[in-house]
């Protein structure tokens, strides 16, 4: 009887231990490139809400009516790098709904909830995190746990009105993407410089970048200095009384409220040219170095009159333009599929995490050895990390000299632009 208690046992720590390595955030595959790999800093990681007053509420707008005003309140994962103490050991569980709003995933990672955040090499550069139409802040959180280990802080949002469980209309996502991301930049500015705050001396914001995927993307694009296009102000899909045109590239007063402290963007399936948001005029406004990351065959966003056409018009940046060769929308971004989905009954937004070509830990690896160098490069000033992007355009063709970085035919499905 004991003997057979004791193998119900064991079999249930396995089970539980089993569970427990589902859905990682911070696997780094055997092939992942040189950068891909965590640094040297234990990570901590908090929960913040960030409230702006004053606000236009695009949802209860009515044209030809004055503009309501409201609070609008953005929730953020924080990710830092920290100094553990005695018992804490890496690890944390995020509970988070996915595009299937009726399932909740557990995802697993190496942050610690909590911990002290810490001073030594900093005050650190900040990256602003922006999710897509629907996302939420986990659907990018390997990049936050990655970066955080790497000597960054880490602010992802929750964007109000568009999250898998607040999904409203799009003019809402249209208008408060690109402000939402500023707010958050003030925000953790406000922290680091308030002495009660565990952000206090931690994070430097006057060297911020911003990584936004897909509607996160086409909010970046706009802070990194591409106002939207006339056509897009009037469009049937733009929020009533040209609210839109406090973005634009037509009014003199966006150019003068562009944020000096954003460095540089990385924008992942930027959305937003091929519904005439953006023209010549708004392109070239963007003179902060960016890295643009697209698959070839995104039928959300598009590639050729989509993504590419923004990095070609982009014509005053330092730019680059990372392509995964036969891969969608997902490129790079999302988190793997969670394992939750396997055994449910509605799979409906099992799309999200997935691509038809490439596998999402794969692309994910890549991502964090590109964002890598490109981010030492222009937050720390670290030069020798240019040599990680300047490399030969087709992977496939360059493989005997390789992509530094790289192993054999590594980089075999990438190509790399440089303008």
């Amino acid at each position: 009887m004991k003997a057979a208690l004791f193998v119900l046992l064991l079999a249930c720590t396995a089970n539980v231990a089993s569970a427990q390595t589902h859905n990682r955030i911070d696997i780094v595959r055997p092939d992942a490139p040189e950068l891909a790999a965590f640094g040297a800093h234990d990570i901590g990681v908090r929960t913040l809400v960030v409230t702006e007053s004053g606000r236009p509420d695009v949802l209860n707008a009515r044209a030809g009516e004055p503009v309501p005003i409201y609070d609008r309140s953005l929730t953020v994962e924080v990710w830092y790098p920290a100094d553990l103490v005695q018992g804490q050991v890496p690890g944390t569980q995020y509970t988070t709904i996915t595009r299937s709003p009726d399932i909740t995933a557990t995802l697993t990672g190496r942050a610690v909830r909590d911990a002290t955040a810490s001073v030594d090499g900093g005050p650190y550069p900040l990256v602003i995190v922006s999710h897509g139409y629907p996302g939420n802040r986990f659907l990018m959180s390997h990049l936050g746990e990655n970066l955080a280990s790497k000597g960054y802080v880490v602010a992802s949002i929750d964007h109000e009105g568009s999250t898998y469980d607040d999904q409203q209309s799009f003019g809402v996502t249209l208008y408060n993407r690109a402000p939402d991301q500023l707010a958050v930049l003030d925000a953790m500015a406000g922290f680091g410089a308030e002495a009660n705050h565990f952000l206090y001396g931690v994070v430097n914001a006057n060297s911020t970048a911003i990584i936004g995927y897909s509607m996160g993307a086409y909010g970046a694009v706009n802070n990194l200095g591409a106002g939207y296009s006339e056509a897009s102000v009037t469009s049937g899909s733009a929020p009533p009384n040209r609210l839109l045109n406090d973005l634009a590239a037509g009014n003199p007063d966006f150019r003068r409220s562009l944020d000096p402290r954003i460095k540089a963007g990385i924008p992942i399936g930027a959305w937003g040219m091929q519904g005439g948001f953006w023209d010549a005029q708004g392109l070239a406004g963007l003179t902060v170095p960016a890295l643009f990351v697209a698959g070839d065959v995104d039928g959300v966003a598009g590639y050729e009159d989509g993504i590419r056409a923004i990095y070609e018009g982009a014509i005053n940046s330092d730019r680059y333009l990372l392509v995964f060769k036969n891969a969608g929308h997902n490129a790079g971004a999302p988190i793997p599929l969670p394992v939750e989905f396997l055994d449910a009954a509605n799979t409906q937004g099992a799309s999200h995490y997935t691509d038809s070509v490439w596998d999402n830990v794969r692309m994910n690896n890549i991502l964090q050895h590109f964002t890598t160098a490109f981010l030492d490069l222009h937050l720390k000033g670290v030069g020798d990390m240019r040599s990680y992007l300047d490399v030969p355009e087709d992977g496939a063709a360059a493989w005997r000299g390789g992509w530094k970085g790289f192993s054999g035919r590594g980089a075999v499905g990438l190509l790399m632009y440089h303008d």
